[in-house]
């Protein structure tokens, strides 16, 4: 089953009469239960890609369909509430709140939902073990590692049960330990929980942890790569 279905969708950037093509008609299908890599130098449109997918911009032409859903033509408060029924984020640089606790700053965006209080204490806790945290629920982000910070990061992203988790170079604030760590953590929920991952990263054996790989290049998918059980072994060991 397709949760995510782009079909020729572009993106251009206008700055006064200087217009830029970002993205060339794209067609990109990935199914539920998927993990995916997007890869791609510098300026290829990787990460606008992302925000597309995202529902953080919109293409300027194409169609794209979330779990069935046409959303490229939906107004701002309805973009926002499939980002948040939909979608959780995974960034680079963490975005913790440093005056709140790990938890604190897992039950965040449950609270932009309206949901009440003991609902969204049970989620965050579970969130925070399925990443290894429970025992770190009250340290604040200054009290953490990098890589327990990135973890925390998911567990907020997790901790709404969303259908797919999109990361922005997710482990490239982190040291190779906690890059491979960060990965196992990503594979584990894609294949316990069955959630959907998408992530962009210039790293490419960060990239073989997934199932397939999309290399795109001035803004047009150039080819993909598809990798076997077997293929994921061999780069962590």
């Amino acid at each position: 089953m397709a949760l995510i279905h782009l079909t020729g969708i572009t993106r251009h950037f206008k700055n006064g009469e200087v217009r830029t093509e970002v993205l060339k008609g794209i067609n990109l299908t990935v199914k539920k239960g998927e993990f995916v890599s997007i890869m791609g130098p510098s300026g290829s449109g990787k990460s606008t890609l992302l925000n597309l997918i995202g529902c953080l911009d919109r293409p300027s032409s194409g169609k794209y369909l979330l779990a069935d859903t046409q959303v490229e033509k939906m107004g701002d408060s309805k973009l926002a509430e499939v980002r948040n029924k939909f979608i959780g984020f995974v960034f680079q640089g963490f975005h913790l709140l440093p005056n709140l606790d790990a938890q604190a700053n897992v039950e965040l965006p449950l609270i932009y939902r309206g949901m009440g209080s003991k609902k969204r204490h049970q989620l965050s806790l579970k969130a925070l073990e399925a990443v290894g945290l429970l025992d770190r629920k009250h340290h604040k982000p200054s009290q953490l590692s990098g890589g327990e910070q990135q973890r925390v990061a998911i567990a907020r992203a997790i901790a709404g049960e969303p259908e797919v988790i999109l990361a922005d170079e997710p482990t490239g604030a982190l040291d190779s330990k906690n890059g491979h760590n960060i990965m196992e953590i990503f594979q584990r929920l894609n294949k316990e929980r069955g959630l959907t991952i998408v992530q962009v990263t210039h790293q490419e054996n960060i990239a073989k942890y997934s199932d397939r790989i999309i290399n795109i290049f001035d803004g047009e998918v150039e080819n993909e790569e598809i990798f076997s059980d077997l293929n994921k072994l061999e780069v962590q060991q």
